[in-house]
């Protein structure tokens, strides 16, 4: 009886909590919907009569942000950063645990050590490097996420490929699998939910980051969803607060159903990666 109370409090706790979260969303949301004065006078007020102004806000929005300019950039970003985040870690955590010598223990506790390093140490040193190499560019930025996303990456992926019996890589090799074809063809494939994982944690956050862009991107040329939602700001420090809540909800839902769609392997990949640290 004891655990079944304890439970109940604990889900009630939870529960809250979450409400917690969600709420911001939920506010967002029902402000989108409102007419700018009433944003501000009435934000926790459901939208009604003179308050509904319906898709007035994610029309003037979209023209005045750019947003679909944004958003073919953000997505262009996001995926060729996530790919080659996935690819080389994974790559690089199963060199490290296949071959165990002084370089790939190296590698390790550098990736480790990046984990740590607050991005404000370096971020104005790598702005000018990135400008000084070209890099300032969507496929430049692939790059640096690389960088940035590398450390847990290949945290996660070493402690999964650990758990992977080597005798199938060597029955894959008796066969005549070289290591490109034994990767590919054995150890990828079981390695699905941490990839997966690894997705939607680097989705999550490259798809929202601001200020990585900010500070390397050619502006005049390339825009990412957050740095559009700059140009809803008006002079003297003015915001239009009905768009901006339109565009922020226009970019909030992308990301929601990658994530509702994936989520179920968040939890069997992060178990999987933690079965041998």
């Amino acid at each position: 009886m004891k655990k079944v109370k304890h439970g109940g409090v604990f889900t009630a706790i939870f529960s809250i909590i979450s409400i917690g979260y969600i709420f911001p969303i939920m506010l967002v949301f029902i402000n989108s919907f409102k007419k700018k004065a009433y944003i501000s006078r009435k934000p926790f007020d459901i939208p009604n009569g003179k308050m509904y102004v319906g898709l007035e806000n994610y029309v003037r929005g979209i023209k005045q942000a750019n947003f679909f300019e944004g958003a073919k950039w953000s997505t262009v970003i996001t995926v060729g950063s996530v790919f080659l985040i996935i690819l080389c870690t994974s790559m690089c955590a199963w060199y490290i645990v296949r071959v165990k010598n002084a370089l790939t223990k190296a590698i390790y506790y550098l990736c480790l050590f990046a984990m740590i390093v607050p991005f404000q140490m370096e971020m104005f040193t790598l702005s000018k490097l990135a400008n000084s190499l070209g890099l300032n560019t969507p496929w430049g930025l692939w790059i640096i996420y690389l960088g940035f996303g590398a450390g847990l990456s290949v945290f996660m992926f070493t402690g999964f490929v650990k758990s992977i019996p080597i005798e199938i890589e060597e029955a894959a090799m008796i066969d005549g699998c070289n290591p490109l074809q034994t990767f590919f063809g054995v150890v990828l494939p079981v390695l699905k939910p941490t990839c997966v994982t690894v997705a939607i944690l680097q989705t999550m956050w490259i798809w929202n980051d601001y200020l990585l862009p900010y500070l390397v991107l050619n502006l005049k040329k390339y825009i990412t969803i957050p740095i559009a939602v700059q140009y809803l700001k008006g002079g003297y420090g003015s915001v239009d607060m009905g768009a901006m809540m339109g565009v922020l909800v226009l970019a909030i839902i992308p990301i929601i159903i990658f994530y509702l769609f994936c989520q179920r392997y968040i939890i069997e990949g992060v178990v999987a990666g933690a079965v041998k640290g």
